[in-house]
Parts: C-alpha cells; structure tokens; sequence
C-alpha cells in the first residue's frame, strides 16, 4: 500500500534521522584520520562500511516495522533479559556519543562566531531542548534534520571540489586496496550503523504509526534512503581528505577535519567547516537523545510517562560532562568502536525474532537477507575479537 500524502515526511524524517545520527563530529573525525593514515586505501574500507549498513538497516527496519516492536522488546522476546542488557549498553555508547556531539557543535559555534566552548555548549543543549519542548517534536525532529542534512550535503560537496581529489586512485584502491585495516572497519561500522545509529530511524516510523506487514516497502525505502544520504556525505568527505593529503599538505591532529576544510577551501572553508560541525552535531544530538531514550523506555513504563523529561535530562548530562571533563576527539573514536562491538548483540537477536511466528505472524523475512545478515553478525563478532586481542 503507498503511504498517504502525510506519510513521505515521515518517510524522509525517519531516513534523514538516521542518516545524520549517522554524519555526526565523530563521522568527520574519524573519516579525516583514517584518510590521513590508508590514504586512497580508505575508500575500500567505506564500500565494505556501506555494504553492512545496507544489510543490517534492510534487516532491522523490515524486522522491526513488521512486529511492531522497538528492537529491546524484540530482544526480551528473543531472550529474557537481553533487551534491557541490549538497551543498557545502547544508551551507554549514545551517551558517549552524545558528548562528542556537544563538542563539536560547541566547537562548530567558536568558529562562526568566536563563542566560548562553555557558551556554545550550553546554546546547542537549549536549542536542542526547545525542539525537545514544542508541542509537535516529531515533526520538529523531522523538518530540522531533513533541512540541516541538506546543507551538509552542499557545503561537502563544495569542499570535495576545491581540493581536488584524485578520483581516479581512490576508485582504484577502492577495490584494490594497499592495505586492509581492521580497526578501521570495525569504527566505521560503529559510527555509522551501530549502536543507537542502527534504530534511530526505526524507532520513529513505529512511533509515527508506520508499522505491519503492509508497510515493510515504506520501511524498505526510507532505509535505502538514509543509508545512501549517509554514504554519499562520507565519500564526498573522504574524497575532500584526499585531496588535501594527496598535495602533501599537513593536517592539524588536534583538529583533523577543520585542517582539510581550511587547506581544501582557505579561510571560507574554516567557517565552511564551522556550518558543516555545528549542522552535524545539533542533528546527532538529535537523533542520540530521542534513540537513547526509546532504548531506555523498555526498562521500566515510567521512563516512557516521563520521556521528554528523561530526553531533557540525557541532553543536560552530556553537556556538563563535556564542559567539566572535555577531551572529545579520542572518546568519539573509541564510541564508534564500542557500536561496533554491540552491533552484532542487538543484530543477531531480531535475525532470530524474524522467524517467531509469536512475534511476526504470517510474515515471511527473505532468506537472503537473513543470510546476509547472519555473515554480518559473525563477521563483526570476529573483527571486535581480532581488535580487542590486537590483532
């Protein structure tokens, strides 16, 4: 059945939360440094990083939107206790994310304007409440995320072209790598698919009412749209890196991605650079707070009467956290990685849930994604254990 007119906002709203979740201070921190460390080499490590998402999102969105259920619930149906471990460990890595994101878009705000790290921290946490507080947030969610990943878009793009990238090489080692790394993989995949990045967008087609059997082709086609907004931000962002390091010039390691955008583009593109972090952040906060708190809602029905108070809350804390302790660049690494760990303990689980006809019914999960999906979750189970022995 097609969705009704008032459905495709919602549809767009569920993948441009997913996919700005997805291009949040650590997407560009971790896509410059990699860059800088694989060179044109990076660019297989990104199709392997946009062939998972593409299995684990058709997987959990279809999953998900067909029983009806948030991905915790599906996992206590699965298992008894997994889904409150599954939420737990969710909104532990959102939060982690979280206070990257008030970094950066605090950082992106000194930029602009000049405005203390403190100060524009506190202005991001407020404007993040206020979408929070009106009356019709989902909407709000939605518009806000849909216009901010827009101008993403377009500032990237202008970037990718004044630095000029050998597009030619990067196509080359894309398939042909020089080098393999599997710390790489593994962070990519955290930071664009794992974690709370998975469900964001999910969770807001349940809550906006797209659900059931009839609707897997909306869910379908959302994720397929989010997944590709996400992957064209990062290759345009990998091919400006590139550039900037194929000419030999030096990024700044305290501040990786400002470095390319100011060699790529001069002076406009350091204030470029300010639009790009402060529209990247403020939408991951977004989209880390309204997931976390969904996550959270399975362990107890009083988060769920309290949610916005609870969302508010999640918002405040990792602002404090920031402006007392600080420190973002390693900690937005480090969480890509934990999401990639937890990816194939929340994945596995709605594989199994798929086939429960107490929990879909009379649905039929193709068996080629289920296959897929099942090399994802040994696959990523073996590379967190390949990494965590260092290997």
């Amino acid at each position: 059945m097609s969705p009704r007119r008032t459905d495709w906002g919602v549809l767009l709203g569920a993948a441009f939360l997913m996919a700005t979740s997805a291009v949040g201070p650590g997407f560009l921190t971790q896509t410059t440094v990699f860059t800088q460390q694989l060179g044109a080499s990076f660019g297989f490590v990104i199709l392997v990083s946009i062939l998972i998402d593409l299995v684990v999102q058709l997987n959990v969105w279809r999953i998900m939107v067909v029983a009806e259920r948030r991905a915790p619930d599906l996992a206590n149906a699965v298992l008894p206790g997994l889904g409150s471990l599954v939420a737990g460990l969710v909104a532990l890595g959102g939060l982690a994310f979280n206070i990257g994101n008030v970094a950066g878009a605090a950082l992106g705000l000194n930029v602009l304007f000049g405005l203390s790290l403190p100060l524009g921290a506190l202005l991001t946490a407020g404007l993040a409440i206020v979408i929070f507080m009106v009356k019709e947030a989902g909407r709000a969610m939605d518009r806000t995320t849909q216009a901010l990943g827009a101008l993403l878009l377009l500032v990237i793009v202008y970037v990718a072209v004044t630095s000029h990238p050998p597009v030619g090489e990067a196509l080359r080692r894309t398939v042909a790598p020089t080098h393999i790394d599997l710390l790489a993989i593994i962070t990519l995949v955290g930071g664009t698919v794992g974690g709370y990045i998975t469900f964001a967008g999910g969770h807001r087609l349940l809550d906006a009412g797209v659900r059931g059997p009839a609707a897997v082709p909306q869910a379908t086609g959302s994720a397929v749209l989010g997944i590709s907004v996400a992957s064209v931000i990062r290759v345009l962002l990998f091919l400006a890196a590139l550039g900037v390091v194929s000419q030999g010039l030096l990024i700044d390691k305290a501040n990786p991605p400002a470095s390319v955008f100011r060699l790529a583009a001069g002076p406009l593109g350091y204030k470029l650079f300010g639009v790009v972090l402060f529209a990247a952040a403020i939408t991951s906060i977004i989209g880390s707070a309204y997931t976390s708190v969904s996550f959270l809602k399975s362990l107890g029905p009083i988060i769920g009467r309290h949610e916005r108070l609870v969302t508010l809350a999640f918002i405040l804390v990792s602002t404090l956290i920031f402006i007392t302790i600080g420190k973002p660049i390693r900690l937005l690494v480090l969480a890509g990685t934990l999401n990639g760990f937890i990816l194939p303990l929340t994945l596995g689980p709605l594989l199994v849930a798929a086939y429960r006809p107490a929990i879909v019914g009379n649905y039929r999960h193709p068996w080629w994604l289920t296959a897929l999906g099942g090399v994802v979750v040994l696959g990523l189970a073996w590379l967190s254990v390949a990494v965590l022995m260092g290997n």
